[in-house]
């Protein structure tokens, strides 16, 4: 009777380590063994399944594409298996680990984390506070929530809401430009890490979409918020994003004219992973949570922004 796994665990693991990170190294030291061991294994692994795994280049190893469409899965398996054991040790299970946009966690979540712990006492909620699409599958990582189209390959995403979006400025910027008719003359804040369409919001405001806009121009999407709040001129942002400082009066919606984009903020997860309880208590407390932060701005906006002509 023939083996369903002709592969030894530990080759798969490196095929699976290699394949993702592109390297022998990353294997090596996760598995605790040398670099020329994990090299055996994708040998041996390529003799007993009779194909290759890897293309050799001068880049160094490519994944086949058979190997590539398996991947996910590959990822998943181990993933799971890192889950029920940490299940079964009752390892982890006091820790929910989250990788979250710097805009995310300063303008929305560092203020509300709070509320999430006060209910369930027993779970710290650690943040990992990045730009960059970090890997979903890392045992270091429960959930990631990530602004797109929701569209990543080997994830698997919840929307959680930040479709809408407008502009935003300080008071005192409106005070001091009170006429909002010509946007070309008007400084505008250019977040170049933003996905948020001007062109688009500028036809849903009926507008010209081809207006030139300019102004102060920033690399960082925390920094940018800051410079509006600071009054140097216009931004655009997402009203999940805004509510709180609109609400404190640091901020206003000059037009009050949202439009709702392609892209949002998901809850994600590595494809095929089993959501363990703390995560599932993450999951339920951001759909209670944010309506909940939109609502409360409703509540308090109602009648109280100014449209621009």
């Amino acid at each position: 009777m023939s083996s369903p796994f002709p592969i030894p665990l530990n080759a798969l693991r490196a095929i699976e380590i290699v394949a993702r990170a592109g390297a022998l190294a990353p294997a090596a030291e996760e598995l605790g063994v040398t670099v020329g061991a994990v090299s055996q294994h994708l040998r041996r692994a390529e003799e007993r399944l009779g194909m290759e795994l890897f293309a050799r280049t001068p880049q160094g190893l490519k994944p086949v594409p058979e190997l590539l469409d398996i991947l996910p899965q590959l990822s998943a398996g181990f993933a799971s298996l890192r889950d029920g054991l940490a299940t079964l040790t009752g390892a982890h299970e006091g820790v929910l680990n989250v990788t979250v946009g710097s805009v995310f966690a300063s303008r929305w979540l560092i203020w509300r984390v709070n509320k999430f712990s006060s209910r369930h006492p027993g779970l710290e909620v650690r943040l990992t506070v990045t730009g960059a699409m970090l890997d979903l599958t890392r045992p270091d990582l429960d959930c990631g929530i990530r602004f797109g189209d929701g569209n990543w390959p080997g994830v698997a995403v919840t929307l959680i809401g930040g479709k809408a979006y407008q502009p935003v400025c300080a008071p005192e910027f409106l005070r001091a430009h009170p006429d909002m008719s010509d946007l070309a003359n008007i400084p505008v804040i250019a977040d170049q890490t933003s996905m948020l369409d001007w062109p688009l919001w500028l036809k849903h405001a009926g507008r010209d979409p081809g207006t030139k806009l300019s102004g102060p121009v920033y690399s960082d999407a925390s920094l940018a918020f800051d410079a509006a709040i600071s009054g140097q001129g216009l931004l655009l942002a997402a009203d999940m994003m805004s509510a709180d400082p609109v609400c404190d009066g640091r901020l206003v919606r000059p037009f009050a004219a949202p439009v709702e984009g392609v892209h949002g903020y998901y809850l994600a997860t590595a494809r095929g992973r089993r959501e363990s309880k703390k995560l599932k208590l993450f999951r339920d407390w951001l759909d209670e949570e944010v309506p909940a932060s939109v609502g409360g701005y409703l509540a308090q906006q109602q009648g109280q922004v100014r449209a621009a002509p």
